[in-house]
C-alpha cells in the first residue's frame, strides 16, 4: 500500500485483527502481539495491503480495550514497544501497512487526565464534560448510554457528573478545548512516527457535541444531539494537519455512528482534508426489529438492499468512499445473519464475499470471516463476558423477558460473537492457546484455517478475490449502478470503467432462482464463481443456484 498518494486504498483490502482473539504465544489464553509476529506468512498469504489492530493500549479493559488509560504504552498482557516495532517491521517486509484503532471520543476513567482531574486540577476538569446536577437534583441532561442507563456518573465525591456516551469507565473527552485536540494529534503523531500508515478512529463523529449539552425534546432519539456535530470536519482537518495528513500515502477511516450520506460525503471527499473513508453501519441494522438492536427479526432482502444501494449511489455522486464490510469485532457474524451457517455455510460465505469485493468501496475482511467462521453455540449468558452483552440481559429481562427469550436475542445480537478466539485447527480451543482461552470457541474441530488450506473452497476464494482488485481497474475505480432492484432473491449490480463492464448477481436465497440480465454479458467471460460454472449464460435468463454468486466481465473485445 505504500504509494505516492493515498488513493491507493481503492485497489487494496484491508484485514482487521482483534489482537486479544488472534493467537496467544504465552499459553495465558489471551492473544498478544507475538501471536500475531508468528501468523505474519499467513496474513500475508491473503494478500491484503494493511491490517486493522484493534486497541492494544494499556487499559483496564473494562471494554476490551477502548477504554484506554496510556495512548502510548502497550498493554502488558499484549506485549511490548519492541514486539509492535517487530511487528511493523514485519509486515512491511511483506509489503502490508499497520492501521490502528485510535480511540479518541474517551479515556479510561483510570486514565492520568481524568485521575487529575477528580483530584479537583481545573485544566483537566475541562478535558471532560462535568457538569452540575439539572435543576431536579439528577443527572444534566436526558442523554442515555449506549451501553444503557443514564450517560452521566457521579463525578468522584463531588455533586457534579461527568459524561460517557458508554460505559461509565469512558469518559468523554471535551473537543472543544484545544488542549485536548492538541494532544489527540500528539498521540496520533506519536504512532505515525513508529511507521504506522494507517488511522481508524472510533465513533468520530460524535466529538463535536453542542457546547450547552442540551437534552434531547421529549419523545426524540438522543443520539442526534450529539452526533455529526458541525465540528467534527474541522477538527479532523485540524488533527490531520498536525498528524496523518503530513504523510501522504496515510490511509484513515472514520468509525461514523448513527450517520448520514450527507456528512459522510463531507468526511471523505478526497478535497475534504479529512479522511480517506468511512464505516457506516446502517446495512446491519436491516435485522432489527423497529430499530431496536436487542430484539429477534430476519432481514429482508429488500431492506438490505436498498440501504447498500442508497449508501453506494450517494457516496458516489458526491464523491466519497465508503469501508466496506459485512463483519467486525461489534457485530454478529454475518453467515448466522444473511446465510445458512449450517447446510449451506460455504455457499453462503463466498457469495457474501462476493458482493462486498467486487462493490465500491474498500474492503475489510474480519479475521476468520475468510474461513467461515460462525457465531459461538453458547447456551448460558454466563458463556459472555461483554459488558454490553450481559447489560442487555440484564435489562431484557427486566422488561419481564424470561431469562430464555432475553438470553436467545443476546445470543443473536452480542458482540461477543466475533470476539471468539481464531480457529486455526482442531482441538478445544481450536490452536488459539495452550491454555484457556478467555472466551471458548464452540465448533473449532468443523472450521479452522488448516482445514480450508488443506481442501477448503472460502480460504482461496478470498484469496482470489482480493487479486482481481489490484488487477482490474472495474472493481477497484469502477463506477457502480444496481439492476434487478425487486427481485425478491437476488442482489446485482454492474460495475463500468472506460471501456470494461462487470456484472455481479448473488442469490440471497437457499432455493434456485432466475433473474433477468442484460443481453449483452452473454458474450462476456466468467470472472469469478463460487460454484462450478465456467462459461457466461447463454440467454439474459441466468439461473441461480442456493446462494450462487457469478461476475461476468464484458472487455472491449467481448462486446
Amino acid at each position: 500500500m505504500r504509494t505516492e498518494s493515498n488513493d491507493g486504498f481503492q485497489q487494496s483490502t484491508v484485514y482487521q485483527i482483534y489482537p486479544k482473539s488472534f493467537l496467544d504465544s504465552t499459553g495465558s489464553g489471551v492473544g498478544d502481539l507475538r501471536g500475531v509476529i508468528r501468523k505474519i506468512p499467513y496474513i500475508a498469504s491473503l494478500g491484503v495491503d494493511m491490517v486493522w489492530f484493534n486497541p492494544f493500549f494499556a487499559s483496564p479493559q473494562a471494554d476490551n480495550g477502548y477504554d484506554i488509560s496510556d495512548y502510548y504504552r502497550i498493554d502488558p498482557e499484549m506485549g511490548t514497544m519492541a514486539d509492535f516495532e517487530e511487528l511493523v517491521a514485519g509486515l512491511r517486509a511483506e509489503g502490508i501497512d499497520v492501521m490502528l484503532d485510535m480511540v479518541l471520543n474517551h479515556t479510561s476513567t483510570e486514565h492520568e487526565w481524568f485521575q487529575r482531574a477528580l483530584a479537583g486540577d481545573p485544566e483537566y476538569r475541562d478535558f471532560y464534560y462535568v457538569r452540575p446536577a439539572g435543576s431536579d437534583g439528577g443527572v444534566p441532561n436526558n442523554w442515555v448510554s449506549k451501553f444503557g442507563g443514564p450517560a452521566w456518573s457521579r463525578f468522584g465525591e463531588t455533586d457534579d457528573f461527568y459524561l460517557h456516551l458508554f460505559d461509565r469507565t469512558q469518559a468523554d473527552l471535551n473537543w472543544h478545548n484545544p488542549r485536548v485536540r492538541r494532544e489527540m494529534a500528539k498521540v496520533v503523531e506519536f504512532w505515525r512516527l513508529k511507521g504506522v500508515r494507517g488511522f481508524r478512529f472510533d465513533v468520530i463523529n460524535l466529538i463535536s457535541k453542542p457546547v450547552d449539552l442540551p437534552s434531547a425534546p421529549e419523545g426524540a432519539d438522543d443520539r442526534f444531539m450529539y452526533t455529526d456535530g458541525e465540528l467534527v470536519t474541522t477538527f479532523l482537518r485540524e488533527l490531520a494537519e498536525a498528524s496523518y495528513g503530513k504523510d501522504a500515502g496515510c490511509v484513515t477511516v472514520g468509525e461514523m455512528s448513527s450517520t448520514s450520506i450527507e456528512r459522510c460525503v463531507e468526511y471523505s471527499h478526497p478535497d475534504s482534508g479529512a479522511l480517506s473513508m468511512v464505516f457506516n453501519f446502517h446495512h446491519l441494522k436491516v435485522d432489527y426489529a423497529d430499530g431496536k438492536k436487542w430484539s429477534l427479526a430476519r432481514f429482508e432482502l429488500d431492506d438490505l438492499r436498498r440501504v447498500l444501494m442508497e449508501w453506494a449511489d450517494g457516496m458516489q455522486a458526491g464523491g466519497g468512499w465508503n469501508a466496506l464490510f459485512w463483519n467486525n469485532h461489534d457485530q454478529p457474524r454475518a453467515l448466522n445473519r444473511f446465510g445458512d451457517p449450517k447446510e449451506l455455510r460455504v455457499e453462503s460465505a463466498t457469495m457474501h464475499a462476493t458482493v462486498l469485493h467486487l462493490f465500491r468501496g474498500t474492503p475489510y475482511v474480519y479475521m476468520g470471516e475468510e474461513i467461515g467462521m460462525t457465531d459461538p453455540e453458547y447456551s448460558s449468558i454466563d458463556d459472555y463476558v461483554d459488558v454490553e452483552a450481559i447489560n442487555a440481559h440484564k435489562a431484557l429481562v427486566g422488561t419481564g423477558m424470561s431469562d430464555a427469550d432475553a438470553f436467545a436475542v443476546v445470543r443473536a445480537k452480542a458482540r461477543d460473537n466475533a470476539r471468539t478466539p481464531m480457529q486455526w485447527e482442531p482441538g478445544p480451543a481450536a490452536g488459539f492457546t495452550t491454555g484457556t482461552p478467555w472466551l471458548h470457541p464452540t465448533n473449532g474441530d468443523l472450521i479452522n484455517a488448516a482445514a480450508e488450506e488443506a481442501g477448503g473452497r472460502i480460504l482461496p476464494y478470498y484469496r482470489r478475490l482480493i487479486e482481481l482488485r489490484k488487477s482490474h481497474p472495474v472493481i477497484s475505480h469502477g463506477e457502480l449502478v444496481g439492476l434487478a432492484p425487486d427481485h425478491p432473491h437476488v442482489f446485482a449490480y454492474e460495475r463500468s470503467h472506460a471501456s470494461t463492464r462487470l456484472l455481479v448477481l448473488a442469490n440471497f436465497s437457499a432455493a434456485a432462482t432466475h433473474v433477468e440480465v442484460p443481453t449483452e454479458f452473454t458474450a462476456g467471460r466468467v470472472l469469478i464463481s463460487n460454484t462450478d460454472r465456467l462459461d457466461a449464460p447463454a440467454t439474459s435468463d441466468v439461473e441461480l443456484a442456493p446462494y450462487e454468486a457469478l461476475a461476468i466481465i464484458l472487455e472491449p473485445s467481448e462486446s
